[in-house]
C-alpha cells in the first residue's frame, strides 16, 4: 500500500517553498514536468506496492527528491 504524499510545509519554517523559489526559476518548470510524468506513472506505482503491508513513502516522492 502506497503512503500519502503529505507535505509538512508549516512544520519548521515561516516561509513556504513557493515564497522561497522565484517565479521564473527553472526548478518550477522541471517540477511541473516531473509531476505530469509521475501522474501518468501512478498505475505502475500502484502495481509495485503490496496491499497488505504498512504504508510506505510514496514512490513518486522518492523519485522527485532524487531529481530535484
Amino acid at each position: 500500500m502506497r503512503g500519502i504524499d503529505d507535505p509538512q510545509a508549516d512544520m519548521f519554517s515561516y516561509l513556504s517553498q513557493e515564497q522561497r523559489v522565484g517565479k521564473d526559476h527553472p526548478l518550477r518548470t522541471v517540477r511541473s514536468m516531473t509531476d505530469e510524468i509521475q501522474g501518468s506513472m501512478s498505475p505502475l506505482f500502484d502495481a509495485m506496492q503490496a496491499a497488505c503491508r504498512r504504508p510506505s513513502i510514496p514512490s513518486e516522492k522518492l523519485l522527485r527528491a532524487q531529481l530535484l
